[in-house]
C-alpha cells in the first residue's frame, strides 16, 4: 500500500529524453543570433520554461529585444522544436517509464503530468502514453513556471487530491524545487549531487518502487 493518494509525472528526462531536442533547437536559435550556446549552457534551461530559456539565452548578449521580437524568436525554436520530435514514437519512452505508470494505476492512485512544455500533449500521443494520465498540466495552464509549485498545485487540484498526498517525480532542479514549494513528497530521477532537494532519488524509473517513498 502507497501512503500517496497520486503521482504526478515531468515529462522530460522523466518519462523521455526530448531534452536532445530542445538542445538542438536553442542551438540554432543561439548560433543564428551569433550568441554562444553548448551543452553545459544548455543544463541552466532544464525545467524552464520556454520564454524563461529564451531570456537566458538572450542575456549572454548585449541587444535588446522587444517583446514582440522575443516571441517571434520564441516561435521559431519551437517550430524546429516540433520539426524534431515528429517522428518521435513508444520506442523513444525511457526504461521503466510505462511499467512505473502501470504500477501507479494499480495501487488506485490518480496520476497527473505537470511538464513546462506547451508540446506535452502532442509529445503524450507520440509516446502512445496519453491514455495513462487523469490530467495534464501544460505551460498554456499556468502563469509562472517551475521553480513556482503552481503546476504542481494546479495537478494536485484538478485530481482533488492535497498536496501532501501527492509523489512528484522530477528530474530538474527547478523542478524539485517546485514539487517541494507545493509540500509535496520529491522523487528526483537522476543524480543526489544535483537533486540535493529531492527527498529520495534514483537513477531512472527502471528503478520505480511506489511502497518505498
Amino acid at each position: 500500500m502507497s501512503r500517496f493518494k497520486a503521482v504526478i509525472f515531468d515529462l522530460d528526462g522523466v518519462l523521455t529524453d526530448t531534452a536532445h531536442y530542445h538542445y538542438l533547437a536553442w542551438k540554432r536559435l543561439a548560433e543564428s543570433l551569433q550568441l554562444p550556446f553548448d551543452q553545459a549552457y544548455n543544463e541552466q534551461l532544464k525545467g524552464i520554461d520556454r520564454m524563461g530559456s529564451l531570456e537566458l539565452i538572450l542575456a549572454q548578449g548585449r541587444r535588446s529585444y522587444t517583446a514582440q521580437e522575443k516571441l517571434a524568436l520564441a516561435e521559431q525554436k519551437n517550430q524546429h522544436y516540433q520539426t524534431l520530435i515528429a517522428d518521435m514514437t513508444p520506442a523513444d519512452l525511457l526504461p521503466g517509464a510505462v511499467a512505473a505508470l502501470q504500477r501507479v494505476r494499480a495501487a488506485g492512485l490518480g496520476i497527473a503530468l505537470a511538464s513546462v512544455s506547451k508540446n506535452a500533449a502532442t509529445v503524450l500521443e507520440r509516446l502512445g502514453i496519453t491514455g495513462h494520465f487523469d490530467y495534464v498540466v501544460d505551460a498554456a495552464a499556468i502563469a509562472r513556471g517551475k521553480p513556482d509549485p503552481e503546476i504542481f498545485l494546479t495537478a494536485a487540484q484538478a485530481l482533488g487530491v492535497a498536496p501532501a498526498d501527492c509523489l512528484g517525480v522530477e528530474d530538474a532542479v527547478a523542478g524539485v524545487a517546485a514539487i517541494k514549494a507545493a509540500g509535496m513528497t520529491a522523487l528526483g530521477i537522476g543524480h543526489p549531487f544535483v537533486l540535493t532537494r529531492a527527498d529520495v532519488v534514483i537513477t531512472s524509473l527502471a528503478d520505480f518502487n511506489l511502497a518505498a517513498y
